[in-house]
C-alpha cells in the first residue's frame, strides 16, 4: 500500500531555481500545456532492436538550451534502433503539473528527466520504470562509471529507477569588461568569500552591481556559501534543519549585508529581472551559476563576448571550497507501452558514447566519470575549467528530503524578509529551522 495517493504527489508549482529553469520566482505558473500525443506507427511494421523493442518514444524534458544537443543523440539513436523519438520541452513549473497529471492519469511521457525534490516519491509510488534487471543485462551501463551520490538518489530498497544523466557544479561567472572598466582583477583561486564581497563593492557604480542574487538562488548562490563556512541545510539523517546553525546564519547575512550596502541589487530587482539576466544585460560584474546555464551564456552575445568563469570563493583554507552538485536522471515510466525501447534510448543516452556526445555538443557536463573533459572544450569564449575545477573542490550534494519542495520554497518565501531587511537574518533563519524541522517530522 501506498504512503500517499499519487493526487497528493507533489505540491502544484514549485518556485525554486532549479537544474536548467533559470532563476525566476514566478507569482504564478501558466497552465500547463497539454501533452504531445504519442505518434502511431501505422503505414508499416514496426522496427525494432534485438528482438522486442518497437514502437515510437514520447521524450519530455524542461530545458530548450539542452535539446538541440540532445535531439543530435536522440536521433543517432533513431538511425540505429529504426525507432523515432522527439524531444517535447515544457518549462520548469509546467513540467511537474504535466507529470503530476500524468502521474494521476497513467499517462507519463516513456522517457523523461528525473529531480532529486521528487525522486523518492516519484520511486514510492511505482510511477517509475524498475531498470535494475535490465542494467545487470547490460554491456554499455556499469554504474560503477558514474558520480556514486547521483547513482544513489535513484534508488529505493536496492532497486535502480533512473540512469544519471548528468553532473553539475557551481562556478563564479563575471564580467570581464566590467572588471577592466573598474580595475579590478579578475577572480581566481585565491579569492575568499571576503575578498568577494570587498570587490563587489569596487565593481558597483550606478550603471551595475557588483553582484546579484535572489532568495531562490540556494543551489547557485548561498548553499555553496553555507557550506563553505561550516554550516549546513539539512542533516544527514534528514531529521533536523540547519538553518539555524550560527555558521549557516552567518553564510547568509555576507549576502544580506552586500544588499545592504548596495553592491547586490534589491529584492524588488531581482524578482524582475533574474541575476543571470542581470550578467547578461551587462547589469552585474558577476553571477553565481551552474554548469547548466551554459547552453544561455554561449547563445547570448553579450556573455560569449565579455564574460568568462572562475571558480568558487573559499572561507578560510581552499580546502573548504564548496561546490553544491547535483544530477538528474534518466527514467521511464513504469507503464510505458514500450520498456525495451525506453531502456534503449536510456541505455544509449547513458553510455559513454552518448555522454561523450553529450559534453562535446555543449549540453552540460556528464555524470559518465571522465567524458566531461570534453565539455570544456565545447564553448571556446569561455574557460569551462572554472566549472571542471570545481569538481576537486569539496562537493556536497544538493540538500533534500522526501518533501523537498515543501521546506525550500518556505525557505525561499522567508528569506525575502531577511533580502529586504524587513526582519535580522537570525530571526529568519531560526524561523525557517522552525518550520521545516515541523515539515520533517511530518515526513
Amino acid at each position: 500500500m501506498k504512503k500517499k495517493v499519487l493526487a497528493i504527489l507533489l505540491s502544484a508549482v514549485t518556485v525554486l531555481s532549479m537544474i536548467g529553469c533559470g532563476n525566476e520566482a514566478p507569482a504564478a505558473a501558466p497552465e500547463a500545456p497539454a501533452q504531445e500525443e504519442q505518434a502511431v506507427a501505422e503505414e508499416e511494421a514496426p522496427q525494432s532492436i534485438g528482438s522486442s523493442v518497437e514502437g515510437e518514444l514520447s521524450v519530455t524534458i524542461w530545458d530548450e538550451g539542452q535539446r538541440p544537443g540532445l535531439q543530435q543523440i536522440v536521433d543517432d539513436w533513431s538511425a540505429e534502433s529504426g525507432i523515432k523519438a522527439t524531444i517535447q520541452v515544457v518549462d520548469w513549473n509546467n513540467y511537474w503539473t504535466l507529470l503530476e497529471a500524468g502521474a494521476t492519469g497513467g499517462e507519463l511521457p516513456d522517457v523523461f528527466w528525473m529531480h532529486s525534490n521528487v525522486a523518492q516519491k516519484y520511486m514510492e509510488n511505482d510511477q517509475l520504470l524498475d531498470l535494475t534487471d535490465m542494467i545487470a543485462a547490460s554491456d554499455k551501463t556499469d554504474l560503477n562509471n558514474y558520480y556514486e551520490g547521483i547513482v544513489k538518489l535513484y534508488q529505493l530498497d536496492g532497486r535502480q529507477y533512473a540512469v544519471p544523466k548528468d553532473i553539475d557544479t557551481i562556478a563564479l561567472w563575471y564580467n570581464k569588461t566590467i572588471f577592466d572598466e573598474m580595475g579590478v582583477p579578475y577572480p581566481d583561486d585565491t579569492w575568499t568569500w571576503k575578498d568577494f564581497a570587498e570587490n563587489a563593492k569596487k565593481l558597483t557604480n550606478d550603471e551595475h552591481w557588483g553582484y546579484a542574487i535572489a532568495p531562490g538562488n540556494n543551489q547557485e548562490g548561498y548553499y555553496n556559501t553555507i557550506y563553505s563556512y561550516g554550516g549546513y541545510v539539512i542533516s544527514d539523517d534528514k531529521k533536523k534543519s540547519g538553518m539555524d546553525d550560527p555558521k549557516t546564519i552567518e553564510a547568509i547575512k555576507l549576502f544580506t549585508d552586500m544588499i545592504a550596502d548596495g553592491s547586490c541589487p534589491d529584492l524588488a530587482t531581482v524578482s524582475e529581472t533574474a541575476p543571470n539576466e542581470l550578467l547578461q544585460a551587462g547589469k552585474t560584474a558577476m553571477c553565481i551559476s551552474g554548469s547548466w546555464m551554459l547552453a544561455g551564456y554561449r547563445d547570448n552575445e553579450y556573455t560569449a563576448a565579455n564574460c568568462d568563469v572562475a571558480v568558487l570563493p573559499y572561507t578560510n583554507d581552499p580546502s573548504d571550497r564548496v561546490s553544491i552538485y547535483n544530477g538528474l536522471g534518466w527514467a521511464a515510466a513504469a507503464n510505458t507501452k514500450n520498456p525495451e525501447a525506453a531502456w534503449s534510448l536510456i541505455e544509449y543516452l547513458t553510455s559513454k558514447e552518448g555522454q561523450l556526445k553529450q559534453a562535446e555538443l555543449g549540453v552540460t557536463m556528464s555524470a559518465y566519470i571522465g567524458t566531461s573533459d570534453a565539455w570544456v572544450n565545447s564553448v571556446p569564449a569561455f574557460n569551462l575549467n572554472g566549472h571542471m575545477d570545481m569538481l576537486d573542490a569539496k562537493l556536497v550534494f544538493r540538500p533534500y528530503s522526501r518533501d523537498t519542495t515543501v521546506w525550500e520554497d518556505m525557505m525561499i518565501e522567508k528569506l525575502q524578509d531577511a533580502w529586504t531587511g524587513d526582519k535580522p537574518v537570525d530571526e529568519v533563519c531560526m524561523d525557517i529551522a522552525a518550520e521545516m524541522n515541523a515539515d520533517l517530522a511530518e515526513e
